[in-house]
Parts: structure tokens; C-alpha cells; sequence
């Protein structure tokens, strides 16, 4: 199709890039500068967007050379990701390095014979001070591929049918924040309150069912505009998913006008597949949530952004405390635009929420660390996660998505208001821009007529409990405290095989780290604390075995290998007692909004159910 060419297109800052061995996985890129600085200096991002970690794009960038006139200049490296070009005033400059692209995450780049991806963060060099020109992109198809077609959200000025050709973004940032599909992928479109959106599939199966992928996507999107535009069209003129599937992945990354996804091959759903693929915990279901999540993040990060993210500085860390609201209050609400799609019914809604709570609950790293504190610390916490990560750490996502329960049910509750209203306010008072914190405040004391400040500093800076229960209740769902699985009660996280069970995680004050368990110990098997020759102990290879085997007993022996040692470690066995919820808590609707801040579930395990129906549709139907 063709597009008319910006005026300023002469002075653009131009792309080529082509997959130019796809075997060896290598990309080449051409960048002309029509007017460079001299001494041009160029760089290539150390992180993308949405994904808070430092990742060294500049370890996959090889070759890199420059010419001007004709004549090789030199490109010499000022630190791990920036280049100084030996450049002339007013003469054009080419550059052409090449891109190693063997990350099939949606963070970064990959080319194989099948399939071809590409984040611009991880391909084009920064021009710097040409920053907020116009880039024009040239993509290049594979001379092998014929049947390759390409998706992204570009804007393009000239392509063929199958989407090569040319395209242009009105500023690097712009350029940075498209990503690109290429191959021989399935395809779809369909229209959400007449704007174009296009889903496109690759590595699915034969039994992929496409119809109802598009049919429940299109009903999830009509219920996110609805939700942020009740009266108008969204931000955008046109929509891309990009869905790569693998064996058994998942992940997705938010952009301001597409999504990149990945989910695993069984998850999506398949043809003659009936109502069972919309149950809770289902891999459909879950794939559908990822789409809600990163839909969602359009307005709830993309447009409406934390203060510190106005404007992306691509050499450092981006330091913010709002993740909890941007990443919290979208998991919120991407189960819960399913509910209200019609994709999910209450009892499933709620059995998603039980598992987050739970999350929540049995993560000690919450008493620890606020979530406003953990939003901070991203980047060298959330996304570098190690063995003491649950005792030291509580994630923004899923406590913030309870932070964002917490206020809508509160809102509720008072009758003046509700969570929708709030980010429909928000995001027209910071003008679909960037946000902080006192504007959140300021939202609901306008729309309130009273402050929040102290349950916000509570819920987002504080490290009690929150009050789901007590509001739970008093929107007809009951919260019962339940017996928790066995490495729940010993304080552990374990993978088990037919090899036996391996320690992951030993969880801050139980039994397991009383007992002096660590991550990386096998744990072999039990032995009664007296061993006799009639009872020498058991062989381990599921946890859930450990109460068959020791009976009775309170203590028993634990057999642990750790660096090729055997160790026993004397292990106090869990009363078989269900824990509670505290009377504190389920009392707390009844004290008022300020003491319900102060409140504290006791259970690690939860367990939800309807109490009143009305209630619970009243909610979840968002009226």
C-alpha cells in the first residue's frame, strides 16, 4: 500500500535492516545520517521499555563500520554501548554493523529459517541529537522466504502486499517502541469500536482454533475502550498482536499501539475445544489474561506513565516507585475484564483472585519490603530472582494488583465511587501523560471529597497485611483461612522427579530453615529421629509422602545431599491444624476504613467463595 512520504523525509534519520543469514542468525543494519555532528556520537540502547533490567543489547552488535564521500572513517568505542564516528560536518554518513538475533524472548531479536523478530531497542543505534527526527525504516525480506509477510505498527510510507518495504516513526522513541514480525505466520483482523486490529499467530499448531481466538480477543478489547472510552475511540488508529508459540512459554511486552506474546503451543485453544478451555488455571485462559494485561498497558503505562518515564533515558536504569499501580492495577484488572467480557464466570473470576491473594500471602518478603519499595528496586530484584527472593521481596504485580482491589472495593463500599471511574479521571487529568502519585491522590480526594493519603501510604508504603478480607466481605464473598499443602506448612518451594525433590526456596521462619535446609540440598528421604533396624527410614520422591511415612512421629530425621554430602537434619513436622483468619481482619468492616488499613490476615492459605451473589455480580459487572 502507499502512504504519502513525510515533507521532512529528506532529512530522516534512515534504517535498512535484512536478514541477511538466517542460518547464522545475523541481521544487517544500514544507517544513513544525511547531515551528521562532527565526531557523531551513536549508541545502542541498554534496556527496553516495560522490562526493567539492564540487558546489554550491545553484546549481540558486531562489525561496526562507517563511511562518508566514499571513504572509511572510523567508529571507535567509548564504553560498552557507544560509538564515537570520526565524522565530517555536513557530509552523509553510512554506518552498517550486523545483529546476532538468538533471543526468543519479546525483549530482544531472533532470526532462524522460520520466523524473524525484532524489538528496535536491540537493532538501531541511537543517533544522538537526531533523537526527535523523523526515522524511516527499510525492511528488507529474505531473498530465501517468499511466502514471509511482515507485522508491525508502524506507519508505512511504501511496502508490497506481504508488508517489506518502507516505513516511518516521527521520533526514535517511536521507532524503539514498534517492534516487527516477520514470517510465514497466520493471520486475522477484525474491527473494536472501528478501529482496525490484526492478530498474528506463529508455530501454532494444526488444531489451532484462530475463530475464537479473534472472537474472545475482539470481546476483550471492546470491553478495555469501553472501560477508558465510554463515549469515544481509543489513542490509536490501528492495532497489532504478535503471538509467538513455543513448546511451553510465556511472556508478553506491551508497545504503544501492538503487543509482542508468547505462550506455549497447548495453551492456545483448538478446534471442536469446548467451555473447558475458559476454566481458571486453564493455559487458554491464561493466554487470554496475558492478552487483557498487555492490552490494558496501552492507556496504564504506554500513554498514562510514571513521572520518572516522561521521557526514556536508554543508558541507565529508569528508577521509579509506581510500578505498583502501573503493573499492579493492570493485573487487577486483566482477569477482570475476562469476568466482564463474558469470558469467565464468577466462580472462575474468583478462583483466579484466590490464587493471587494466596501468592501474596505465602510470599514473607511482604513484611519485608513495601511494594512502592519493590517497584523501585525492579531492577535489580523483580527480574533477577534468586533463592531469597520470596523472604526478601513482594512483587508489584501481584500485591499491587490487591492494592488495586483494595481501593475499588473501598470505593465501593462508600457508594461515590469506583476504581473505573478513578483511572478514567486520572487519565484525563495528567492528559493521557505522565503520573505520580499525588495525582492518584488528588483524583480521589476530587471525586471522594475526602483524603487518601493515609490507606494509600498504608497499602503502597507500609508492610502490613491488607484488608481483602474485611472487604471481600463486605462485597459478598466469603474469605475462610484453609489448611495450607505440605511445603507450604515446612516453608518450602521444591521441584520433584522421578530423581526425587529438589530444594528451590526455604521460606523465612519455618521449620524447613529451623531444620538448617537450604536451596540447591536434594532431599533424599526421612529417618525416625531413634532408627532401628526395623525402621530405618523412607526414600522420598514426593513431598506429599512425607506424612504417609512418618506417622505419628513430630520429629523426624530429614536426609539431605548438599555438595555431595549427606547431611541429617532434625526437621519438626506441621500440626495437621487449619490456621484461621484473624478475628482482626474479618471484624475490620466494621471499624471503618482507617482501622481496616491496620488489619492483618493470619492464614497463609485462603480460600474464597460467594456469599452473595448479587453482590459479587454487582462488582465484578462493574456498576
Amino acid at each position: 500500500m502507499k502512504k504519502s512520504i513525510p515533507v521532512a523525509a529528506a532529512n530522516a534519520i534512515q534504517y535498512t535492516i535484512t536478514p541477511v543469514d538466517l542460518n547464522a542468525h545475523l541481521y544487517e543494519v544500514v544507517v544513513n545520517i544525511p547531515d551528521p555532528q562532527p565526531q557523531q556520537t551513536v549508541s545502542l540502547p541498554v534496556w527496553i521499555p516495560g522490562s526493567y533490567l539492564v540487558r546489554e543489547f550491545s553484546k549481540n552488535l558486531q562489525d561496526m563500520t562507517a563511511s562518508q564521500g566514499g571513504q572509511m572513517v572510523d567508529a571507535v568505542q567509548q564504553n560498552k554501548n557507544t560509538w564515537k564516528i570520526d565524522a565530517s560536518a555536513g557530509v552523509p554518513l553510512t554506518l552498517s554493523y550486523q545483529i546476532c538475533a538468538y533471543d526468543s524472548s519479546v525483549r530482544t531479536a531472533w532470526l532462524d529459517a522460520s520466523r524473524g523478530f525484532f524489538n528496535g531497542t536491540s537493532v538501531f543505534v541511537r543517533v544522538h541529537g537526531a533523537e526527535q527526527r523523523l526515522q524511516v525504516l527499510h525492511i528488507e525480506a529474505p531473498a530465501s522466504q517468499p511466502r514471509w509477510q511482515v507485522a508491525t505498527g508502524l506507519t508505512a510510507i511504501k511496502t508490497h502486499k506481504n508488508g517489506f518495504g518502507r516505513y516511518h516513526a516521527a521520533s526514535y522513541d517511536e521507532l524503539a517502541d514498534c517492534p516487527v514480525e516477520m514470517g510465514a505466520f497466520w493471520s486475522a483482523e477484525f474491527t473494536a469500536h472501528g478501529v482496525p486490529h490484526r492478530f498474528v499467530v506463529a508455530g501454532a499448531a494444526a488444531s489451532f482454533d484462530g475463530e475464537r481466538l479473534i472472537a474472545d480477543t475482539k470481546k476483550i478489547c471492546e470491553t478495555e475502550i469501553r472501560l477508558w472510552h465510554p463515549k469515544g475511540k481509543p489513542p490509536f488508529e490501528r492495532y497489532v498482536f504478535m503471538l509467538n508459540v513455543m513448546d511451553d512459554n510465556y511472556g508478553g511486552l506491551e508497545h504503544r499501539n501492538s503487543t509482542a506474546l508468547i505462550c506455549g503451543r497447548r495453551d492456545l485453544p483448538r478446534k471442536g475445544q469446548g467451555a473447558d478451555a475458559n476454566k481458571a488455571g486453564s493455559g487458554y485462559t491464561t493466554l487470554l489474561g496475558l492478552i487483557s494485561h498487555e492490552y490494558f498497558h496501552t492507556w496504564n503505562v504506554k500513554r498514562l506513565r510514571p513521572i520518572e518515564l516522561a521521557s526514556y533515558d536508554y543508558e541507565r536504569e529508569n528508577y521509579t516507585e509506581l510500578l505498583w499501580f502501573f503493573e499492579g492495577f493492570t493485573s487487577y484488572y486483566d482477569d477482570l475484564i475476562l469476568r466482564r467480557a463474558g469470558l469467565l464466570d464468577n466462580a472462575e473470576y474468583l478462583k483466579l483472585l484466590n490464587k493471587t491473594i494466596n501468592q501474596v500471602l505465602q510470599t514473607p518478603g511482604r513484611h519485608v519490603q513495601s511494594v512502592a519499595e519493590a517497584s523501585y528496586d525492579a531492577w535489580v530484584k523483580y527480574y533477577r530472582q534468586d533463592e531469597n527472593t520470596p523472604n526478601a521481596t513482594v512483587s508489584y504485580y501481584t500485591k499491587g494488583s490487591l492494592v488495586a482491589l483494595c481501593l475499588d472495593l473501598s470505593l465501593r463500599r462508600e457508594g461515590s465511587t469506583t476504581l473505573d471511574h478513578v483511572m478514567r479521571a486520572l487519565y484525563k487529568q495528567c492528559k493521557g501523560g505522565p503520573m505520580r502519585e499525588q495525582d492518584l491522590l488528588d483524583v480521589l480526594h476530587t471525586l471522594t471529597g475526602h483524603s487518601w493519603t493515609a490507606d494509600i501510604t498504608a497499602w503502597v508504603h507500609g508492610r502490613l497485611d491488607l484488608p481483602v478480607a474485611a472487604l471481600l466481605q463486605a462485597h459478598g464473598v466469603q474469605c475462610k483461612g484453609d489448611t495450607p499443602q505440605i511445603a507450604q506448612q515446612l516453608g518450602l518451594r521444591v521441584s520433584e522427579g522421578a530423581a526425587g525433590i529438589g530444594v528451590k526456596v526455604v521460606l523465612r521462619g519455618g521449620p524447613a530453615e529451623a531444620a538448617g535446609m537450604m536451596a540447591g540440598d536434594e532431599w533424599l528421604g526421612i529417618e525416625p529421629v531413634q532408627a532401628t533396624a526395623q525402621a530405618a527410614g523412607w526414600r522420598l520422591t514426593k513431598l506429599d509422602d512425607l506424612l504417609l511415612y512418618a506417622g505419628e512421629a513430630s520429629e523426624v530425621l530429614a536426609l539431605v545431599a548438599r555438595d555431595k554430602r549427606l547431611l541429617r537434619l532434625p526437621l519438626q513436622l506441621p500440626a495437621a491444624t487449619a490456621p484461621q483468619v484473624s478475628k482482626a481482619a474479618a471484624k475490620a468492616t466494621e471499624k471503618g476504613r482507617k482501622s481496616a488499613t491496620k488489619t492483618a490476615t493470619a492464614a497463609d492459605t485462603v480460600t474464597l467463595s460467594v456469599a452473595d451473589e448479587k453482590s459479587v455480580s454487582r462488582w465484578l459487572d462493574g456498576r
